[in-house]
């Protein structure tokens, strides 16, 4: 049996961030997927090309030629991964009406996993008071960890971390395993071995003043 992965990508640009973080999310997903010995297909469905149909959509409510088989794929698929760039600290336009074009119940109980892409980790907010919400309501069951990639964390440690641990929620969800075996397939470490490893448990071991540990949570 093939899994089938769906990325949704809203990036506007070319190349775009949104596609980059769309793509290792996929990635991380396809490696914890063979990681338990399963077939996988992976697909990215690139809403930027398909903006005027999805705006003809809106008005006639009938979908037409490439944005069929779009809808198509995401309703298809065993999971989902959408990732948005974030405008005026909200999902985008054109991400949000792509998914408006849905029926309610089209992705019943299917895992999703969603990210975003901004110029500061303060939009990360946006991952649990839009997007959770929105999947929400279309019946989706969304995994705990929502990535947000500000600019400043492309190549950086921490942005493969969550990204791994994401992609192994997504993964459990899918094959019906716990989190913590799928994520042993790829050296994930656990939140307390994480927070570790980047120096935040030293630096807090030492603070008995809480003044003086605000200034270093905020330096």
């Amino acid at each position: 049996m093939t899994r089938r992965i769906v990325g949704v990508s809203a990036g506007l640009s070319e190349p775009s961030s949104t596609r980059l973080l769309t793509d290792s999310l996929t990635e991380a997903v396809r490696r914890h997927v063979t990681a338990h010995g399963e077939d996988v297909s992976v697909e990215v469905v690139e809403l930027r090309p398909l903006a005027r149909l999805i705006a003809d959509q809106m008005i006639t409510r009938f979908p037409s030629g490439e944005l069929t088989d779009a809808i198509e794929k995401v309703i298809g698929a065993d999971a989902l991964i959408a990732v948005t760039p974030v405008f005026s600290g909200s999902y985008s336009g054109l991400f949000k009406s792509f998914f408006d074009n849905l029926d309610v119940n089209a992705l019943d109980g299917k895992p999703v996993l969603v990210g975003a892409t901004g110029g500061s980790a303060r939009h990360s907010l946006m991952l649990d008071h839009a997007m959770r919400p929105l999947f929400s309501y279309l019946h989706a069951s969304v995994v705990p960890t929502g990535v947000m990639a500000a600019t400043e964390d492309f190549g950086t440690p921490g942005l493969d971390r969550r990204i791994d641990r994401a992609a192994a929620e997504l993964v459990a969800a899918l094959l019906g395993v716990t989190a913590g075996a799928a994520s042993a397939h790829s050296g994930f470490l656990p939140a307390n071995d994480e927070q570790r490893e980047a120096g935040f448990t030293d630096r807090f071991d030492e603070v008995t003043d809480f003044t003086e540990l605000l200034r270093r949570v905020t330096d």
